[in-house]
């Protein structure tokens, strides 16, 4: 498993789109009025504009993501280790991800890389 990408929502892309922009020293790679992504060696750092999620959305929580080759094989072996996906693995606009919680009840995303 490789760390994909960091996503944080905010109900202020903009502000939140200036400070990673000054802190990292770079533009995004993508820009809209709901979402900036920047690419650090191939991190992605996206900024979400946060959203009411309705039945079948994705819950507009923070979250990590990590990169795996087959998830269906890393959903498996997550359930052989006692670890349940919240969100089992399915196709989406972006690719193929399955949802665990940690703990705490962070939001872990695999994704099909």
């Amino acid at each position: 498993m490789k760390l994909s990408e960091l996503a944080f929502f905010t109900d202020d892309v903009a502000s939140m789109t200036a400070f990673y922009r000054s802190l990292l020293g770079t533009e995004p790679v993508h820009q809209s009025g709901d979402l900036a992504i920047f690419d650090q060696q191939g991190l992605q750092i996206l900024i979400h504009r946060t959203y009411g999620a309705g039945p079948g959305d994705l819950p507009a929580e923070n979250h990590v993501a990590f990169a795996v080759p087959d998830l269906d094989a890393a959903c498996a072996g997550l359930a052989a280790a006692g670890l349940e996906c919240a969100l089992p693995p399915r196709d989406y606009q972006w690719g193929r991800s399955a949802y665990l919680r940690d703990p705490d009840g962070h939001f872990i995303e695999l994704q099909q890389k």
